[in-house]
Formats: structure tokens, C-alpha cells, sequence
């Protein structure tokens, strides 16, 4: 039996996982906690794992201080720059026992379009990103969408491809998107969606589409369970649940 606290337990993220954390056999819900709480509960619980879905405001605070405690992470809160993730993994050298995973998306099938967009993007002349979100959302470009941009940049670099080609020079409104990593990422947020995701690639003569739909947030949590059973074997910091998966 594993012992998990979720902080940011009143949140729509947060109130999916401790149902799905109460849901669970082999798990035991210790301590559910918010803005005003302090995460000491957690520790006095004894939680083992804390689960954070909170804003990115908080998230790397909330973070250091499990640290701190000796928790182990599992994060799904998304606007973490590379400055924050290496202060963390600084962090834990002190308490080398310690996993913290931060994940821009727990559902199985987005890490699996991020994974084979890596994979297939070196074949293609050109790469492009649509990522399309509730407009409660309030960072943009998505972290998917980020790490998506990443992995893809990193294989088409190291496989000697090129930037996609793009002969505009005139985009005073940045109707082009943002460019993350040298891939132009497109942010859409409208009402009635939940967390959506199209990586578009060509060719002459073809067109290469990878898309995954979340229409409820009970998608991500066979992610955030798998994460939870796991952090404990994968000490230091891990990005992206595909470390944790089997692929």
C-alpha cells in the first residue's frame, strides 16, 4: 500500500485524482491539501508520494518543500522552465533516495504521439504543432505541446534535418505561432474543449497527422496512478512519463 497526498486537492485536476487514488487498491489517500494548507500535513499523514496539480506559480515551491520532507513528486502542473527543473534536480542531490517526475501530460496516448512524432519528424520536410485547450488554461503554449516541440527539434537535429521550411517575412500579428525549439506551435483555447493535440508533418505529395484527444480528464489518470506506483524506483528528476513506460 502506497500512501499519496494530493495537493491542489480542490482543483478539476485535483479532485480527478483523488478519486482515482481512492479508487485504487493498492493505494491510500493520507492527506488531500490546497493554497492555504501546509504541506507538512503530508509529511504527518505519512504520505509517501505527493501528487501536484496545482498552478505554475506555486508548483516548484510545493516541489522543494516535499524535497524537504523527504516525499517523493509526481507533478503534472505545466509552465516549468529548464531554470526551475535544474533547480530542482540540484535540490536532489541532497536526498539521492528521492524521484520527482514532472510530466506535461499523463495520458497514455499523448505520451505515445510524443514519442512517435520524435520518431517520425526526421522524415519530414515539415513540422508543425496544434495544441487546443479550455480557455481556462492559463499558460500557453501548452507543456505538451513544449516537450512535444522539444523531442522532435532534438531528433530532426540530430538526424541533420533542417528547419521546415517558411518564406514568411511579414507577421506583425504572430499569426505564425510561437517558435519553441525551431517548431512553430499554435495555441487554441475555446470553450468545450479539454486538452487536444495535432503534430502535422509533410512532404511533397503528402501529408503526416498524429492526434490525441482528451474529452475528460479521467484520461490522464492511468498516468498519474502508473506514476505514483513508480517514482520510488526512478530516483533524481524525470521528465515525461515515457521514462516510467515501457516503449
Amino acid at each position: 500500500m502506497i500512501n499519496v497526498a494530493v495537493i491542489g486537492a480542490s482543483g478539476r485536476m485535483g479532485k480527478a485524482v483523488v478519486a482515482a487514488v481512492q479508487a485504487a487498491e493498492d493505494l491510500e489517500l493520507v492527506a488531500e491539501l490546497d493554497a492555504s494548507d501546509d504541506l507538512a500535513e503530508a509529511a504527518r499523514a505519512k504520505a509517501e508520494v505527493a501528487v501536484d496539480f496545482t498552478v505554475p506559480e506555486a508548483s516548484e515551491a510545493n516541489v522543494h518543500a516535499l524535497i524537504e520532507l523527504g516525499l517523493h513528486a509526481v507533478v503534472g502542473t505545466s509552465g516549468w522552465t529548464a531554470e526551475a527543473l535544474d533547480r530542482v534536480s540540484e535540490h536532489l542531490k541532497e536526498r539521492p533516495e528521492l524521484g520527482v517526475l514532472v510530466a506535461p501530460n499523463f495520458a497514455l496516448g499523448a505520451v505515445l504521439a510524443m514519442r512517435l512524432s520524435a520518431a517520425a519528424a526526421k522524415y519530414f520536410e515539415s513540422v508543425e504543432i496544434v495544441e487546443l485547450h479550455h480557455p481556462d488554461k492559463v499558460d500557453a503554449p501548452s507543456g505538451t505541446a513544449v516537450h512535444t516541440a522539444a523531442g522532435i527539434a532534438a531528433a530532426r537535429a540530430e538526424a541533420g534535418v533542417g528547419p521546415s521550411p517558411d518564406a514568411t517575412t511579414k507577421d506583425p500579428d504572430g499569426a505564425r505561432g510561437a517558435l519553441v525549439d525551431g517548431v512553430r506551435v499554435h495555441a487554441v483555447r475555446l470553450r468545450g474543449l479539454v486538452a487536444h493535440e495535432e503534430i502535422l508533418m509533410g512532404n511533397p505529395g503528402e501529408q503526416f497527422t498524429i492526434r490525441h484527444d482528451s474529452f475528460d480528464r479521467v484520461s490522464f489518470m492511468p498516468g498519474v496512478l502508473l506514476a505514483v506506483r513508480s517514482v520510488e524506483r526512478h530516483p533524481g528528476l524525470t521528465v515525461g512519463l515515457d521514462r516510467y513506460m515501457d516503449l
